[in-house]
């Protein structure tokens, strides 16, 4: 760490030599035809990469040859070419461009492109939106911002991963989460682990380590026309970040700091009318209430002195506030500071950025240092380089356990209403050797006290992401570049059951985790673009190139148990070891080409690429993926002065993907532990197939982009419809084959949809101005094939109570909740069993786990020196499997289970003779019988509108600050996430969710609590 900062610091000094070039200096001042100066004008020396930009003021100096050309250049603005003719002094007026209305857009593979020859949906969001209110996870700070693309996020706590999808889930049986770019390279965004029905941990994803306060853009790229370049890994879009550079007018010094706090929320509604017990007894002994812990199957409260679970007596009666009195406040403060600046031949910038963010759940959190390094330098007139790099340290204490029961601290939700959390404190009786404090019945449901001061799941990372490139400028038309992208982590994970578990062998706990594992991503690529105006109509944009891709994983794993002197938790101390080896190996050669041809306001751009997949067959593991695109500036043909812009754009593309996981195609043996000194060897129950191919994907995409009354109303529409044929999927196969199953190329799937995006800006008066975004997607998602035979469902993920799933169903969208439903008679009449509970009927699909309806509102107030700014987000049709739901019947906490409290409850229906059913039922029996059989009962509606983020800041007036070493200073005060405005869950948040991945969207149980965040955010710039 320390030889990095050292090294860092000495390229700044080198780079702080860049101002003093020696060369001819010219220097003047840049202006509108209204004579205000225009700030951030490009100014190059034609035919060289050397120049400068405009500073506050207008103002630019240069150091040019006496022949030199200089080339003047600003978006909206016509562009000029002066000769320097030996003058020292060249002032400048630029005149507007009304056909020259789009921006710059950094595009695949770093390349930048006008925007009105862009064919294809790209949406581009500022890096200052990130990190006034910020997620640890900055992916999940773009919900509701862009249309298209759906964020959901794990309930894990900071640095929790975000599920990322762009425009629908395309894959059913890999990946379906866009690819992360940093500055034109490819970053690796694996899930490092996450929960399922048996509980464990969500230990992040890529971009969680991605600092907010280093971007300066984020642009996410939709279309497979817009990917297409970045191959099979861009098949679902890609989320391109741009990081914060310096300027070569000025050297800047820049402190920005964060603090926040999270709250739990209590979203649960449970009712509060009957305490624990069973049979609607209150507890009578210490044994019986232990026992009743987590139940409410008792008395009415009626605030009598009870025995509690620690043998004392407690008033039964309603104890309120115990999610808040469990979960803590929990702080975040952020700090970075960042040096920038440049000269004649280049620029730098150097940040170090510390976060501390804190867990609502105590002993929990994670501490993050960055150091992140950009610099561009000038070599000669011709060839400059590029480097960029982010060393991350990231230190995560205790990350939650999830969903299972097992050291699971959420189970304080299912408290019995009359019990106060505190008299499970401190959980363990160091009287005993610190064994566990029971709470209840179940052994594997932990004393949440327990895991809050005894559990142990550290996860430490050291990441590198650095790129490095070289561009050669042969003429002012053709260039070369060479870049090589690297991404190297490397992880710790340390997890320990602890001594004294009451459900571990012999209450000895053991050793879960001693994980040592890197991830390498590397990306080689070279391109050779040319650019060229061949007349004042027609100008031609083309590259063609190369990129060699390797991606490696390695990771040894040890484990084992019992620990023989307690609370010793080294290897050694064990009296069983086990160790785990696992090595992948990925590699992809590719060629490229991309070409826009522009005739006056209509462009035509292709591409095209070549893949090699390693992990697939000799024969099948290349594939050409195709892609062309059309811009019509319409507008440019109509003299309208209500419309500023219009422009119509297509596109259709064919991509491809590769099988999720390496080594399909051959017999691998494993080699495991040995047995009695006797070793082991085993293979997996998949029948490879030497037959596999990359699956192919098309999409059609047309649209419009419409400007109107001077840009104050602003429209963007697009229809898109993709489809995939030949998806890796696993089939069944018989038994007396010798295996379960094997990957074949017969899945198929549907996304089409409609994304809408439109600003306003309704009133711009004076120092007073308001302007408004809203975006709507709404898709369609549909599996169209399975296996290519008989299409039966395939089952991906579950929840903990087993009585339900997440599936693949024909014909419907992707990650189906399926749950049991009534079991009814021909009438539609719910049949009822011989013990007065209904029966369970089939399994029926439910509904999709993900939104097919989203978009956000977002409004921003501006009033001199004061800003404010609202987002208001939507999701719509999705389903949820939740696991709480089920938990509240079983264990009499639901509202509805006070139905027959006391008279006991007859259900609605017919017996199975056909009579009208009139079995009286104990509620204490019925309820938990209901709630096994029909866990459709479980099945809730997940549509919300939420207000996500609210924004107060004021900028300190210039006059104030003339006189101090201050820049600028802007003051605010953020809150994210701050209350719910609508939604159809009566116990949980909406959002509430144990995993990330697609396979388990939906699932729902064990999370930690949506929390509320509050704070202030001080941005200081020096002069």
């Amino acid at each position: 760490m320390r030889r990095t900062i050292h090294l860092l610091v000495l390229l700044l000094l080198l780079c702080q030599g860049y101002a003093y070039a020696q060369a001819s200096k010219v220097s003047g001042k840049i202006t509108s035809a209204t004579n205000e100066p225009l700030i951030g004008v490009s100014i190059l020396v034609s035919g060289t990469t050397q120049g400068t930009t405009s500073d506050v003021d207008g103002n630019y100096a240069v150091n040019v040859p006496g022949d030199a050309t200089l080339v003047f250049s600003y978006v909206g603005y016509v562009s000029q070419t002066v000769e320097v003719k030996g003058r020292s002094s060249i002032n400048v007026i630029m005149a507007v461009d009304n056909k020259e209305l789009g921006e710059v857009v950094v595009t695949a593979l770093g390349i930048k492109k006008d925007e009105r020859k862009i064919g294809y949906a790209v949406t581009k969001v500022d890096g200052g939106l990130l990190n006034v209110a910020r997620e640890t996870n900055v992916a999940n700070s773009l919900q509701g911002r862009v249309a298209g693309l759906n964020v959901a996020g794990a309930s894990g706590g900071p640095g929790s991963s975000a599920r990322l999808n762009i425009r629908g889930v395309t894959s059913f049986s890999g990946t379906s989460s866009p690819l992360i770019v940093i500055n034109g390279v490819p970053m690796d965004n694996t899930v490092r682990g996450s929960a399922g029905e048996w509980g464990g941990a969500d230990l992040g994803d890529g971009i969680s380590n991605i600092n907010p306060d280093d971007i300066e853009t984020v642009t996410v790229l939709k279309g497979s026309t817009a990917s297409a370049l970045y191959g099979a890994r861009a098949a679902n879009g890609v989320i391109q970040i741009t990081t914060k550079s310096g300027s070569r007018t000025k050297t800047t010094i820049e402190y920005n700091t964060n603090f926040q706090f999270d709250r739990a929320v209590d979203n649960t509604n449970f009712q509060d009318q009957y305490g624990q017990g069973s049979q609607n007894l209150r507890p009578t002994d210490k044994a019986s209430a232990i026992v009743s812990g987590n139940t409410a199957w008792g008395a009415r409260l009626d605030g009598a002195p009870t025995i509690g679970i620690d043998g004392q007596q407690h008033a039964y009666s309603k104890v309120k506030g115990n999610i808040n009195n469990f979960y803590r406040t929990a702080p975040s403060w952020t700090n970075t500071v960042a040096v920038s600046g440049g000269g004649e031949k280049g620029t730098y910038r150097l940040s170090l950025s510390n976060l501390d963010s804190k867990s609502i759940l105590r002993n929990s959190g994670l501490t993050r240092r960055t150091i992140n390094f950009n610099t561009n330098y000038d070599l000669t007139t011709k060839l400059s380089f590029n480097l960029t790099a982010s060393y991350i340290d990231q230190q995560d204490k205790n990350r939650a356990q999830l969903s299972d029961s097992p050291l699971n601290a959420n189970n304080i939700l299912f408290l019995s209403p009359n019990i106060d959390q505190a008299t499970l404190s401190p959980g363990y009786d160091p009287n005993n050797n610190g064994l566990e404090t029971a709470w209840n019945s179940d052994s594997y449901a932990t004393n949440p006290w327990f895991v809050v001061n005894q559990f142990v799941n550290d996860v430490s990372r050291k990441r590198l992401i650095s790129s490095l490139s070289a561009r050669y400028q042969f003429t002012d038309y053709l260039s070369l570049l060479g870049r090589i992208g690297y991404d190297y982590s490397s992880d710790r994970r340390f997890g320990v059951t602890p001594y004294g578990t009451l459900y571990s062998n012999a209450g000895e706990g053991g050793l879960d985790n001693l994980t040592l594992g890197s991830r390498l991503e590397m990306n080689s690529d070279a391109l050779l673009s040319f650019s060229k105006s061949l007349n004042q109509d027609f100008s031609i944009s083309a590259s063609v190139g190369a990129n060699y891709r390797r991606n490696k994983f390695e990771s040894s794993r040890l484990y084992g148990g019992n620990f023989i002197v307690p609370y010793l938790y080294t290897p050694t101390n064990l009296r069983t070891r086990n160790l785990e080896y696992q090595s992948t190996e990925l590699v992809t050669p590719s060629l490229y080409y991309t070409a826009d041809f522009t005739y006056k306001f209509l462009t035509l751009s292709t591409t095209g690429r070549y893949d090699r997949f390693s992990s697939l067959p000799n024969g099948n593991r290349s594939i050409f993926t195709p892609s062309v695109a059309g811009s019509f500036i319409f507008s440019d043909l109509l003299d309208s002065p209500a419309l500023s812009y219009g422009k119509l754009r297509a596109s259709y593309a064919k991509t491809s993907g590769e099988a999720a996981n390496p080594y399909l195609t051959d017999l691998y043996y494993n080699i495991g532990n040995p047995i009695n000194g006797v070793p082991r060897a085993s293979y997996s129950s998949t029948l490879p197939n030497a037959n596999l191919r990359p699956y192919n994907l098309r999409e059609f995409e047309i649209g419009t982009e419409l400007k109107f009354l001077n840009n104050r109303i602003g429209l963007d529409v697009a229809y898109f419809n993709r489809k995939t044929t030949g998806e890796i999927v696993n089939a069944a196969l018989s038994v007396s084959t010798g295996y379960e199953g094997t990957t074949v190329n017969l899945g198929s799937t549907l996304n089409r949809g409609v994304e809408l995006a439109l600003n306003v800006v309704p009133i711009k008066r004076g120092a007073f101005t308001w302007s408004s975004t809203f975006n709507f997607t709404k898709l369609h998602n549909e599996v169209l094939d399975i296996d290519g035979g008989a299409n039966n469902p395939l089952q991906t993920g579950t929840y903990r109570p087993m009585n339900g799933n997440i599936g693949i169903v024909k014909g419907l969208a992707i990650s189906q909740v399926r749950a049991y439903d009534y079991k009814r008679d021909a009438s539609g009449n719910v049949i009822v069993g011989s013990d007065g509970v209904p029966l369970r009927g089939d399994l029926k699909p439910m509904g999709s786990g993900i939104a097919n309806l989203f978009g956000g509102w977002n409004n921003d107030f501006n009033f001199g020196n004061f800003s404010l700014s609202a987002l208001i987000d939507y999701k719509f049709n999705n389903k949820i499997l939740s696991a709480t739901e089920y938990y509240s019947y079983n264990r009499g906490l639901n509202q509805a289970t006070l139905v027959g409290r006391e008279s006991g409850v007859v259900a609605e229906g017919v017996k199975e003779n056909g009579q009208r059913n009139d079995i009286v039922v104990p509620a204490y029996e019925y309820y938990p019988k209901l709630a096994t059989n029909v866990s459709a009962i479980s099945v809730l509606d997940g549509s919300f509108i939420k207000f996500r983020q609210l924004t107060f800041g004021y900028t300190f007036n210039q006059a104030l600050l003339a006189r101090t070493p201050f820049q600028a200073i802007t003051l605010s005060l953020v809150g994210r996430n701050l209350f719910t405005i609508m939604k159809r869950t009566d116990n949980i948040d909406p959002e509430n969710t144990i995993s990330p991945l697609v396979s388990y969207a939906g699932v729902e149980g064990g999370s930690l609590p949506f929390t509320r965040t509050y704070g202030v955010t001080l941005n200081v710039k020096f002069k």
